[in-house]
């Protein structure tokens, strides 16, 4: 696959150092990542129509930076990028950003979730523990949907998304100590019932992989059938199966030959960690690796939480393992 590199007039000369090809490499290679188990992972397949609106979007952006070169209108570009598969480019765009305005976390927090979804999670933590420390004392901001749900209301917050990301990152590492601390940020931020169940899920998670089983149950208090959930439905869905209240089966669907369905890795990633915080390894084994072999959602966290889990030391993922992917 080809790839569209940059306008180069869109950009100051301070910026355009930033969007360089990179150093040591004549061309860029025709892979986006490669995952923590050392496979190649290519841009992911979009239809004929949802690319070409897609690049029209973008288009339209890069004309939006190119009559107002605004840090607003940076982001867009870079978030536009990105929605194409396009995530070593939007790294670029951020980067460009970073760089011009150095004072704005809105960057840092992006770049940083891309460089999760490119697999560089000690680049990840650096970005979004800056852009934690740039908005400290600062009143939050709702975060504009760039893929507007069903209702076209966003539901997350530029301060939500920074300690989500950065939890994230820290859980994927391994590092569960830092993920809790970075949880426990993002709950104090997470005010509508969509961020709540997205927040919750990781954080009793992360708590029963510290073994503290007393307070990720209490995680579990305030979550209720009757929600109104608009956009994070798995994560309602796998808070109710660690509940009890609901089967792993309504969350998981099973194929006729007894294996995991794939439509969505999130709720597959989570009933492979409920069955791992449980003790049950092989089962919970057995969903990771069905759930990394669904190469077109590898940019999904499910399927980077399950490829982290698989890449461990002796790919053997305990409840209170903290080892570095």
């Amino acid at each position: 696959m080809s790839r569209r590199r940059m306008v180069p007039l869109l950009f100051p000369a301070a910026a355009l150092a930033a969007c360089e090809t990179r150093p040591g490499s004549e061309a860029a290679p025709s892979y986006e990542a490669v995952s923590l188990l050392g496979d190649t992972l290519v841009a992911p397949t979009l239809s004929d129509s949802l690319r070409a609106a897609r690049e029209r979007q973008l288009a339209d952006a890069e004309a939006a930076y190119a009559r107002d070169s605004s840090a607003d209108a940076l982001i867009w570009v870079g978030r536009r990028t990105a929605y194409l598969g396009r995530y070593r480019d939007a790294v670029e765009v951020f980067a460009a950003g970073a760089t011009r305005f150095p004072e704005d976390a809105r960057f840092y927090r992006h770049r940083g979730h891309r460089y999760i979804t490119l697999r560089r999670l000690d680049l990840a933590v650096q970005d979004l523990d800056r852009a934690a420390q740039l908005i400290a004392g600062r009143p939050d901001e709702v975060e504009p949907d760039g893929l507007p749900n069903a209702r076209n209301t966003p539901t997350s917050t530029l301060q939500s998304n920074i300690w989500y990301h950065l939890g994230l990152a820290y859980y994927l590492k391994g590092d569960f100590p830092n993920a809790l601390r970075a949880y426990q940020e993002c709950l104090q931020v997470s005010k509508n019932p969509d961020m709540l169940v997205a927040t919750s899920n990781w954080l009793y998670l992360t708590l029963r992989r510290l073994n503290r089983t007393t307070e990720a149950a209490r995680v579990l208090t305030p979550i209720r059938r009757d929600m109104d959930i608009i956009e994070n439905g798995s994560y309602h869905r796998m808070l109710l199966m660690y509940q009890g209240v609901v089967p792993p089966d309504s969350v998981l669907r099973l194929s006729p030959a007894g294996e995991p369905s794939l439509e969505d890795v999130t709720a597959a990633y989570g009933v492979g960690a409920w069955h791992l915080v449980n003790g049950r390894q092989t089962e919970a084994e057995r969903v990771f690796h069905a759930v990394v072999e669904a190469k077109g959602q590898w940019a999904a966290f499910g399927y980077l939480a399950a490829e982290a889990e698989l890449a461990r030391p002796s790919g053997r993922s305990g409840p209170g393992r903290a080892g570095t992917p």
